[in-house]
Formats: structure tokens, C-alpha cells, sequence
């Protein structure tokens, strides 16, 4: 554990996410430095609610530097990661700053999580905690719990339901990654497979929905989480969604070609930034977890939570909030690993539900 003391630094504080954790970050009495490539926009937010900017490009090291300067801890909001990540990790690690971010591409995780990458962000004293959103703390710590449950699973199943629409930032990840197709974690190694490789339904508590697979961060997470080898997500979805994911199997390469991606991005840039505060309010989340073994012990467990961009604010903050109190754990952590199982339980509007298992018990 590190010692707490500095100031907590918000990176991409101007975008649609980076505004809810702002604010959230100011209902809890922090004073977060406020940063982000766009000078004005950052500048505005700032004055908004009194605080300190630092503006910076991503590209500019000493920059980066500068505006760490006396910060213990950064959330990093500026999407996607796979391209943003890794100049703010090397200022991280330069600075001895923990890292958070609000990532669910597996490429992220699995980068991190390498050896090298973790010794040397552990060498410096740095935790590097990808995923402190919706993707993935709670799907992680439900995947933590069901290994609890049952230590010798083999098998993992995560799905999850509800949704208030996409921000531009997600939108922009999900196009960018259109031609990858889907993952599967088998035998301990990340496989790819096509979009929507999978169907099925699943029952989440209050009713049954349709769910299909999709390249969920947990299929890295989860694996660093548990050490379990075999790990599939799903997510509810409707059907002209599916259509398209299995579509995007033969016109992907299409799409993934700049014309392509010029359209659809200007398409993204002329929507809303995302959900209304109004239908966030009135919205929430449904997780759904089974875990078994090769002996046929099997375990199910579900989960609620506010919708997935109220819960991005709330739980990026309280583990900001635990890392500059000195719970910071050095080198790559998953959610659970970081702070437990339970960790999601401290945020408020979450319940989870233990089902009784294939022994007929129930814990």
C-alpha cells in the first residue's frame, strides 16, 4: 500500500464521462485538476465549479509532466485507450502517479497486465487500474465473488443487461474496433471468434432477456482476477443489434476503411454526447454471473447497479478516493484485486443476489 497525500488530476474531464466524474468527484468534497486537450472546454468546466485546469496534449510529454506535478492519482476519461492510454500511463509512471482509467478494450488490459508493464509501473511505486468503470469493476467483482464461491471453477459465464443509449467516446471505441470481431477466453489464452459468435438467454431476476457474445473487457480481467482459463461474456441485445454484429463479419473490412470511418464518426460527432441526466436517473443496470467446475459444481450470482455511466462516475471516484488514502496496490491491478470482491457493494444502489447452487446450497 502507498502512502496518501496529492491531489487527484481528471484527464479528459470535458468529455460526456469525464463531466459525470467531475461532478461526482466535487460531491464528495474532492478538488479535482481538471485537464484535457481542448483548452477551452477544459477552461470552462474548470471555472464551472471552481477548480484548477490544466490543459495538455496527450502527445506532448513535458506537458504531461507539468500538469502531474504534485498529483497522486489521475483518471484517465479520454477515450479510446487504445490509442490515449499509453502516453498517460509513461507520465504516470514518471510522475509516481496512480493510474485509473475507464477502459473495456481487452487490447488495454492485456497490455498493462504484461509482465514488463507491471514491473515497471511496481517499480515505481504505481498501481495501474484499467476498467475503474461500468467496464468492468462491476462485472469483475462479480466474477471475484463467483470464484469465491466455488474455487475450483473452471468455467466463467458474465452477462449483462440496460443501457441509456451510448456517449460519443463509446461509440467512437466500438467503431474503431468494428473489424475485430469477438473474444472468448479458452484454456487460459484470449481467442478470437466472429461478432455475435454466440447466443442464448438468460434469466437476470426480473425477467428473461436475449443475450449475445461481445468482446467485453472481463475477457482479460477476469482471467487476472481468478485465474479461471475458460471465460465467455454476453450482453443483452435487440435483435436488429445482433443483425448487425453478425453482419459485420463479411462487411467489417468495409468498415473499418477511412471513408467508413470518416462517415461514421461524423455521424457520432452530430448525436447527443449521451444519455440524459433524466434517463440515467431512471435507469439501472442487471449483471448476471455463473461459474462451474469440471465436476458439475456450479454457482450463480446477479447484480444491480445504476446505469452503466452513473456507475462509471461513482465507482472511478471511490477508487480514486481510495488510492489517495493509501490503498493504492503497485504495479497492474483489476478492480478486485485492488480493493475485493465486495468492493462494488460500497456503491449505492447496488444489491447482489446470490442463487442457490447445483448442491441445493445457497451463501
Amino acid at each position: 500500500m502507498t502512502a496518501p497525500g496529492g491531489a487527484l488530476l481528471v484527464y479528459g474531464a470535458n468529455g460526456y464521462t469525464g463531466r459525470l466524474i467531475v461532478k461526482h468527484a466535487v460531491e464528495r468534497g474532492l478538488r479535482p485538476i481538471l485537464s484535457g486537450r481542448n483548452t477551452a472546454d477544459v477552461n470552462a468546466l474548470a471555472q464551472e465549479h471552481g477548480l484548477e485546469s490544466r490543459p495538455a496534449a496527450l502527445d506532448d510529454p513535458a506537458a504531461l509532466d507539468a500538469i502531474l506535478a504534485g498529483c497522486a492519482v489521475v483518471i484517465h476519461a479520454a477515450g479510446p485507450f487504445s490509442r490515449t492510454s499509453a502516453p498517460m500511463v509513461d507520465a504516470c509512471i514518471r510522475s509516481r502517479a496512480h493510474y485509473l482509467d475507464i477502459t473495456g478494450e481487452i487490447s488495454v488490459f492485456e497490455t498493462l497486465a504484461s509482465k514488463a508493464r507491471s514491473a515497471q509501473a511496481r517499480e515505481a511505486g504505481v498501481m495501474l487500474l484499467p476498467g475503474a468503470g461500468f467496464d468492468v469493476t462491476p462485472t469483475d467483482c462479480l466474477a471475484a465473488h463467483l470464484y469465491r464461491r466455488l474455487p475450483t471453477a473452471s468455467w466463467l459465464t458474465l452477462a449483462f443487461s440496460g443501457g441509456t443509449g451510448l456517449s460519443r467516446g463509446t461509440a467512437t471505441t466500438m467503431v474503431e474496433n468494428i473489424q475485430r470481431g469477438g473474444a472468448v477466453r479458452r484454456g487460459g489464452k484470449i481467442t478470437h471468434v466472429p461478432a455475435g459468435w454466440r447466443q442464448r438467454d438468460i434469466d437476470f431476476g426480473d425477467r428473461v432477456r436475449h443475450v449475445v457474445t461481445l468482446p467485453w473487457g472481463d475477457v482479460s480481467t477476469a482471467f487476472h482476477s481468478t485465474g479461471i482459463p475458460n471465460i465467455d461474456v454476453y450482453t443483452a441485445a435487440p435483435a436488429s443489434a445482433i443483425r448487425g454484429m453478425i453482419a459485420s463479419r463479411y462487411i467489417g473490412w468495409l468498415l473499418a476503411t477511412a471513408p467508413a470511418q470518416s462517415f461514421l464518426k461524423d455521424r457520432i460527432r452530430a448525436g447527443a454526447a449521451g444519455p440524459s441526466d433524466a434517463k440515467r436517473a431512471g435507469a439501472t443496470a442487471r449483471i448476471w454471473g455463473e461459474a462451474w467446475d469440471d465436476d458439475g459444481r456450479r454457482v450463480t450470482s446477479r447484480l444491480q447497479t445504476p446505469d452503466g455511466y452513473t456507475l462509471t462516475a461513482l465507482t472511478a471516484v471511490a477508487a480514486a478516493e481510495k488510492a489517495l488514502a493509501g490503498g493504492a496496490k503497485p504495479g497492474f491491478q483489476t478492480p478486485s484485486l485492488a480493493f475485493g470482491a465486495d468492493f462494488i457493494l460500497e456503491i449505492a444502489g447496488t444489491e447482489r443476489e446470490d442463487v442457490i447452487d447445483s448442491t441445493g446450497r445457497s451463501s
